[in-house]
C-alpha cells in the first residue's frame, strides 16, 4: 500500500509518544492531538478529525470497560474486608511461620505474591508492609530485604502477569488484535522467569547480612518502621471477632477454588467452557461481587444498602486513576489498527486504513526479520514506555507494535508478552523511583533511590534471560 501523508504523521506522533515517556512526562496530551491530526489529514475534514477523537476514546473505552468494573470489584471486596479486619486476619498466621530470615524471605514474596495476583499490589503493599515485614525483620530479615521482596513479588512477578485480573494481557492483546488468552498464559510464564531469576538474584546479594532474632539492631529497625507506617495511617488495630475469622477463611478458599476450576478447564480441554482470558476475570469478578454483599450485609445490615455502595465508588475511583490515562492512549493506537480505524474515523464499509501495520509493511526492506532483534526491540520499548511510572500506558504501543512486527519466525502473542514484561516490571514499581516502588519504600523505611539500586540488576538480568527463554519455546 502507499504510504499517505497521514501514515507519516502517524509515524512522527508515535516517536513523539517514545520519546516523551523517555523524559519521563505523560503522553496523553500528545496522543489525544496525535488523533486529532491524523483523522483530520486522513479525512480531510476538520470537523472529521473533532469526531474521530471522541470515537477513539469512546472505542478504547468500550474495549477497556471490563477491566474498570473487575478492577472496581476486587478493591470494593478489599474494602469490605478492611471493614470487618478480615484483610488483616488472613494472613497474621503467617507471621508465626517466620522462624529466621531466610523463611522470612521466601515467606513475604509467597503472600505478597498471592495477594497481589488477586487485589493488585498497590492496594495490598500497606497490609503486607503492617503485618509481615515487621515479622520478618525481627525473624532477622534486613529491612532492604524485605523492601525488595515486596516489590519483586507484587509490583513485579504478580503485576506483569497479571494473570487473575487480566488488565496487562487484555491491553496487550487488543492492541495487538489477538487472543488473550494466550498472551496471559506466555505473560504468566515469562513473569515466573523474570521473578525467579529476579528473586535468586537479590537473595544472593544480601543472605549474608542475614542476622539472628536477638540481634540488638533489630529493634531500632522495628521502631523505625513502625514509626513510619503509623505516620501514614496504616498500622491500625486489627477487629477480631468471628465475623472477621470467617472471612479471613472464605475469601482464600473461594479465590483457591476459583483458581482450580479455571485450571481444571483447562486440563480438560476446554469441555467446561475453557474459563480463559475475559471469561476467566469475568468469573473471578462475580464470585468477588457476590462475597462483597456477603461481607457487607454481615458487617452490618442496617447499613449495608449505603455501605455496598460506598466500596463500589471507591472501586471505580481506584480504576479510574491506574487506568483513566490509558483510554486515549489506547484510542491513539487504536486508530494505528485496522481492526479499530474504520469505526474512529467513521468509515462505514469503506476500506480501512493500519496505519501502523502499513508502516512496519512499509519498512520491511530495512528492518531486518530476525526474531532476536525483534524480540529485544519489544523489551526495550517496553521499558522506555515504562519510565512513565505506570506500566500500563505503554502496553498499547507494545501491543500494536507486535501485531505489526509479528513474522514467520516470532509470533504477536509473543512479543506482546515480551513488550508486557518490560513495561511493567519497569514501571509498575521496581526500578524506577517515581512509580509506586515509592509507596513501599516508604512504608518499609528505606531510600527509594537505594531500593531502586538493589532492584535494578537482578530485574534487568531476569528481563533478558526471560526473553531468551520465549525465543527457545516459542
Amino acid at each position: 500500500m502507499e504510504l499517505t501523508l497521514a501514515h507519516w504523521l502517524y509515524l512522527l506522533v508515535t516517536l513523539a509518544v517514545i520519546l516523551t515517556m523517555i523524559f519521563k512526562k505523560g503522553v496523553v496530551l500528545p496522543t489525544l492531538l496525535g488523533t486529532f491530526l491524523v483523522a483530520w489529514v486522513y479525512k480531510g475534514s476538520l470537523v472529521g478529525g473533532f469526531t474521530s477523537v471522541f470515537n477513539a476514546n469512546l472505542t478504547a473505552a468500550k474495549e477497556l470497560f471490563s477491566i474498570f468494573l473487575i478492577i472496581t470489584f476486587m478493591v470494593a471486596l478489599l474494602q469490605s474486608l478492611k471493614d470487618l479486619g478480615a484483610d488483616k486476619q488472613m494472613i497474621s498466621p503467617l507471621q508465626k511461620v517466620m522462624k529466621n530470615g531466610h523463611i522470612a524471605y521466601f515467606t513475604l514474596i509467597g503472600v505478597t505474591y498471592a495477594i497481589s495476583l488477586f487485589f493488585w499490589p498497590t492496594p495490598a503493599v500497606p497490609l503486607i508492609c503492617a503485618l509481615l515485614v515487621p515479622a520478618a525483620v525481627r525473624a532477622g530479615l534486613p529491612v532492604m530485604g524485605a523492601a525488595m521482596a515486596v516489590a519483586l513479588a507484587g509490583q513485579g512477578m504478580a503485576l506483569s502477569s497479571d494473570y487473575v485480573i487480566q488488565v496487562a494481557p487484555g491491553l496487550s492483546a487488543t492492541a495487538a488484535g489477538i487472543d488473550q488468552a494466550i498472551v496471559a498464559q506466555k505473560a504468566l510464564v515469562l513473569s515466573l522467569v523474570t521473578g525467579i531469576v529476579a528473586i535468586l538474584l537479590g537473595y544472593l546479594g544480601f543472605r549474608k547480612h542475614m542476622r539472628k532474632s536477638d540481634d540488638p539492631a533489630i529493634e531500632k529497625e522495628i521502631n523505625l518502621l513502625q514509626s513510619k507506617q503509623d505516620e501514614d495511617g496504616k498500622n491500625k488495630p486489627v477487629h477480631q471477632g468471628v465475623k472477621s475469622k470467617v472471612f479471613a477463611i472464605i475469601v482464600p478458599l473461594s479465590m483457591l477454588a476459583v483458581m482450580i476450576f479455571m485450571v481444571y478447564t483447562k486440563l480438560s480441554g476446554g469441555r467446561m467452557g475453557g474459563f480463559e482470558g475475559g471469561d476467566g476475570a469475568a468469573f473471578i469478578g462475580g464470585v468477588a461481587v457476590l462475597l462483597l454483599a456477603f461481607a457487607t450485609l454481615t458487617k452490618d445490615k442496617s447499613d449495608a444498602l449505603e455501605r455496598i455502595s460506598e466500596h463500589i465508588t471507591e472501586g471505580f475511583v481506584f480504576a479510574f486513576k491506574a487506568m483513566g490515562p490509558v483510554i486515549p492512549i489506547a484510542g491513539f493506537f487504536f486508530l494505528g489498527s485496522g481492526d479499530f480505524s474504520a469505526s474512529i474515523l467513521s468509515l462505514g464499509d469503506q476500506a480501512s486504513p493500519a496505519f501502523l501495520f502499513d508502516l512496519v509493511q512499509a519498512g520491511q526492506t530495512v528492518i531486518p526479520e530476525n526474531m532476536i532483534l525483534s524480540a529485544f526491540g519489544i523489551l526495550l520499548i517496553g521499558i522506555i514506555t515504562g519510565l512513565d511510572g505506570s506500566g500500563f500506558s505503554g502496553l498499547p504501543l507494545t501491543g500494536a507494535l507486535s501485531g505489526a512486527l509479528a513474522s514467520n519466525s516470532v509470533d504477536p502473542s509473543t512479543l506482546a508478552a515480551i513488550g508486557q514484561m518490560g513495561s511493567i516490571w519497569t514501571g509498575g514499581g521496581t526500578i524506577i523511583a517515581w512509580s509506586s516502588l515509592v509507596a513501599v519504600a516508604g512504608l518499609c523505611g528505606v531510600p527509594v533511590m537505594d531500593l531502586v539500586r538493589k532492584n535494578f540488576k537482578p530485574v534487568i538480568l531476569g528481563l533478558i534471560i526471560s526473553t531468551i527463554v520465549a525465543l527457545f519455546i516459542w
